[in-house]
């Protein structure tokens, strides 16, 4: 049986807290930064928009604009309004404790806030019988959408397409009129939001309303495809009387990490708190936080506050009063793309969390729209088109890394492909992540009905298909693809040489952007589509009517379990009632020897499809060991074109080879704790090369013991060392300073200075020459 750790228990927070002296009195928190309306409105915009990427992207720290209360109309943005224009409407509201979903009209829920509230008070807040209903993820009224709209700075607004007039913070100093215009008058610049670069039925809807009372909560988690998160506090109750009822004051208590810090948190999370945190179901308690080894950034947030989470910046939210009600939405920057397309989507799939935002077709449609703005100005020198043309090529080197992932073999090419046209609406039946292009599909199990529901296609995305998910049939499956691969090759070659032809004088820019034939032998590994294509070939077809798992000899239920059909289970005891010791049967290796062998880990003997194989010994890895062990995921061992296994390398850790002088052991990183996915992927599926519900603790217990503190530390040295090669890597890619008037002349961060609250500082002070812009 695998090892299983402890979980912590949820723990609710007191309503009498006094957050601002456990700041004090912790070392690891710290306010996060805050800067006024009043002061964003006293420079440009564009100052504003370099503080925003410096602090919340660059740095990955979370930042607070006060003041916005001023600008919001206090009639429209309150609960006697909601109750007058929407008393009626059904919303669905969250009960945080049965974890079940209730339908309210949102005018009965708004009236039974203060009661609800009321419930929570310091002797009784911690039993587990106390309501919390939590409306939350509701649509925003449209009359919010717009006027926010039209107070927020563009940049910063959901589904900001392009620069354009409001009437918020810095407005009165941005300048329209100076940046270049095509010839329709469509202005040349980055898009605030990528999201908009798609067509509108293609959008994942996320301007969203939470409304919620004392003691309901949003757990532990990181905004979805690391993007970048907004929330606006509109409204809250007040200390005395509302509508004839008692009311406290509200107000929303937020917890949130560094980007630089995820992985030490989520290794910090697994570890010590038990819980995985893309799992987002638990809300740690405050002790937790506290004796956690990383920086802790604390918001209490307020009518008008408005919060910028970084991208993959663990945070979770305390609701406080009788009333909170909050606007929230996500934006999607080149940025973001990067770091979903290599971090947050792979997480997202071995968790089966669904992938509403569609991160590749917004790579490929913000790379149609750019290039017809860029096209038209290629001689154009302005920092707003420089900064444009920094995003498209990051961006197409984001393209070509999807590119060459959806390319099947040269020597082996598909002849059979069927052809869908793409509509954005093709998702994984085991992980839910959208599928961009290519897929494979089992019509076999297209008539299997669960519970008298027709499933339909089985459909897996490639990067499933090669961990060993699938359906039952495992093998036959039928390719597909949304897009002409010619099609795709041609927009390759022409946005390349878009690029190639706005910088005649570099001599090096063909080599920095190869042509696609150039690139996929540079690529030196299979792409996963060729991966697939080798799989489908070795894997065995499995007849689903056939009950037993592939590869595995057929078992058959006893009174005591279940047993290989070869046992013998009616006399499996002695005359004196003794169970009697049963000899080992090996009925696959007598049958068919060639076609099986053992591992070198875990000495089992499976069938050669499981296992990897060492093209420079005979020795032989089954798929979960590699990935328990060594941290080895299927693909990365399928991928290269001559697989090393980990005792030519020198880093096997099995009994056997420990007796090696030469031999390192490989040690695991970070702890896993195993998912099960019965519950969220299609009802059909199975996992046949890795068990992703085993854990590797024994594997960790086994260089360590139970030395949590040691692995965290190396976690948080090597998120050092990363954050060292990240700033060198910016540095090359052109990120310069230049001096911000957000600085400590400002008289606001004198006064907070002066006051010791180093969290009013508006720039790191390490920062001595400014904010970074990007150039060309």
């Amino acid at each position: 049986m695998p090892a299983h750790r402890s979980r912590m228990a949820f723990e609710p927070m007191s309503p009498g807290l006094n957050i601002n002296a456990i700041v004090d009195s912790t070392p690891n928190f710290e306010f996060a930064m805050r800067i006024t309306c009043d002061s964003v409105d006293q420079f440009p915009l564009a100052d504003f928009e370099k503080l925003v990427l410096y602090q919340v992207i660059l740095s990955g720290k979370p930042l607070v604009i006060e003041g916005f209360q001023t600008h919001l109309d206090q009639e429209l943005f309150s609960e006697k309004w909601l109750q007058e224009k929407y008393a009626s409407k059904v919303e669905i509201v969250r009960d945080l404790m049965k974890k079940k979903n209730a339908s309210f009209s949102m005018g009965h829920y708004l009236q039974n806030l203060p009661l609800l509230a009321r419930q929570m008070t310091t002797h009784n807040y911690h039993h587990k019988d106390r309501q919390r209903l939590y409306m939350k993820d509701i649509d925003c009224p449209p009359e919010w959408h717009q006027y926010i709209e039209n107070i927020i700075p563009p940049s910063l607004f959901y589904l900001n397409e392009t620069p354009k007039d409001f009437t918020g913070p810095a407005s009165g100093k941005t300048n329209l009129a100076g940046i270049p215009r095509t010839a329709d008058q469509q202005l040349i610049a980055p898009t605030g939001d990528l999201m908009s670069s798609l067509p509108p039925n293609m959008r994942a809807e996320n301007l969203m309303c939470y409304i919620g009372h004392e003691g309901t909560y949003t757990p532990a988690h990181q905004e979805m495809c690391a993007s970048l998160g907004h929330n606006l506090m509109v409204d809250a109750s007040i200390q005395g009387q509302e509508n004839g009822q008692e009311t406290t004051e509200g107000s929303s208590l937020w917890l949130m990490t560094g980007t630089k810090d995820r992985h030490v948190v989520a290794e910090y999370w697994l570890s010590v708190l038990g819980h995985d945190i893309d799992i987002e179901d638990f809300f740690a308690p405050l002790h937790a936080w506290q004796i956690a080894p990383f920086t802790t950034y604390v918001v209490e947030q307020k009518p008008g506050d408005l919060i910028l989470v970084p991208p993959l910046a663990a945070h979770q939210v305390w609701n406080r009063g009788s009333r909170t009600m909050k606007v929230a939405w996500n934006r999607t920057t080149v940025d973001t793309l990067e770091l979903a397309l290599n971090e947050a989507l792979p997480h997202a799939r071995m968790v089966c969390r669904d992938e509403q935002y569609k991160n590749k077709a917004i790579v490929f449609f913000t790379l149609e729209r750019y290039s017809k703005l860029l096209q038209r100005t290629k001689k154009v020198k302005h920092p707003v088109v420089d900064r444009l043309w920094v995003d498209f090529k990051r961006l197409f080197n984001l393209y070509k890394n999807i590119l060459l992932s959806e390319s099947f073999s040269n020597k082996k090419p598909e002849k059979s492909v069927e052809f869908t046209e793409y509509q954005s609406n093709v998702t994984c039946s085991f992980c839910r992540c959208n599928i961009f292009n290519r897929f494979l599909t089992c019509n076999g199990c297209a008539d299997v009905k669960h519970a008298g529901e027709d499933l339909g296609p089985y459909d897996v995305c490639m990067d499933c298909y090669a961990m060993g998910r699938s359906c039952a049939c495992v093998s036959k499956l039928q390719w597909v693809e949304q897009f002409p691969i010619k099609q795709l090759t041609e927009r390759y070659d022409s946005w390349r040489r878009l690029i190639i032809s706005s910088n005649e004088d570099d001599t090096e820019i063909k080599q920095k952007f190869p042509t696609f034939v150039v690139a996929r032998g540079q690529a030196g590994k299979k792409s996963i589509a060729e991966i697939c294509q080798e799989q489908l070939a070795r894997r065995p077809w499995n007849d689903p009517k056939n009950s037993h798992p592939v590869g595995k000899p057929p078992r058959r239920q006893s009174k005591k379990g279940c047993v290989p059909d070869d046992e013998d289970d009616d006399d499996n005891e002695n005359a004196n009632g003794t169970p009697r010791k049963k000899r080992k049967i090996r009925p696959s290796l007598s049958k068919n020897p060639e076609s099986t062998n053992r591992c070198h880990v875990c000495l089992h003997h499976d069938v050669n499809w499981k296992l990897a194989s060492c093209s420079n010994c005979d020795q032989r890895y089954c798929y979960g060991s590699l990935y328990r062990a060594f941290e080895i995921l299927p693909h990365e061992a399928m991928e290269k074109h001559h697989w090393l296994c980990p005792k030519c390398r020198k880093v096997c850790s099995c009994g056997a080879c420990q007796h090696d002088p030469n031999m390192k052991p490989y040690e695991p990183n970070c702890t896993v704790l195993g998912h099960d996915t019965s519950t969220v992927a299609d009802p059909r599926s199975i996992e046949s090369l890795v068990d992703f519900r085993k854990s590797n603790l024994w594997w960790l217990k086994k260089f360590r013991g139970d030395d949590v503190h040691g692995r965290i530390e190396k976690r948080q040295r090597e998120a050092q060392q990363a954050e060292l090669e990240r700033h060198i890597k910016l540095e090359a890619q052109g990120f310069k300073f230049e001096t911000s008037p957000f600085d400590q002349s400002n008289q606001h961060v004198q006064n907070g200075l002066e006051n010791g609250h180093d969290a009013d500082v508006l720039v790191d002070p390490s920062l001595l020459e400014g904010l970074p812009m990007v150039m060309a």
